[in-house]
């Protein structure tokens, strides 16, 4: 391991269970969120976005950030170290501050908010119902909490933090 390639040595070895199943509901809640959103909107839509959403965080992104992270094979905050173990080989932990999935990660999970949010805005403006407004005020809650309180609290004891460009704290 090189020197840009230093580990945060306090951070956890593993992640607690707990933890990662809290972090796995928060994700499928907001993505339920985000396709419930844009069924309102058009039902068809709201299932294009259930089945991209589910590929992306679950399968692409896994292949794309896992592999090289220490915690491939290891139950990191959300579980998909172990995961992603599961379906793909352990890449080179060298590898991962210039992996692609970095930069696609941010675009992935601010689609997952932003497409929702305007297609129940455009619903709400075409037809109001209060399951509407609480769809969006759900998501508009659960989106900031992972984008940064969930965030924050993974980060700061993680082992990657100093090398990852995502990292909430340093």
């Amino acid at each position: 391991m090189t020197q840009e390639t230093k580990l945060y040595e306090q951070g956890l070895e593993e992640y607690p269970f707990v933890q990662a199943l809290f972090g796995n509901v928060v994700l499928l809640l907001w993505i339920a969120l985000g396709t419930i959103a844009c069924w309102f909107y058009y039902p068809l839509i709201g299932l294009i976005y259930a089945v991209l959403a589910l590929a992306m965080v679950y399968v692409i992104l896994r292949k794309l950030v896992c592999p090289s992270c220490y915690y491939h094979g290891k139950c990191c905050h959300i579980g998909w170290g172990k995961l992603s173990a599961l379906m793909f080989k352990k890449g080179n932990i060298e590898d991962f501050p210039t992996s692609i999935g970095l930069k696609v990660a941010p675009l992935t999970y601010g689609l997952l908010t932003l497409i929702p949010l305007i297609l129940i805005v455009i619903s709400i403006f075409q037809k109001f119902f209060i399951l509407k407004f609480i769809v969006l005020v759900l998501l508009l809650a659960i989106s900031f909490y992972s984008g940064t309180v969930g965030r924050k609290q993974a980060c700061v004891v993680c082992k990657m933090r100093l090398i990852c460009p995502g990292a909430a704290v340093k």
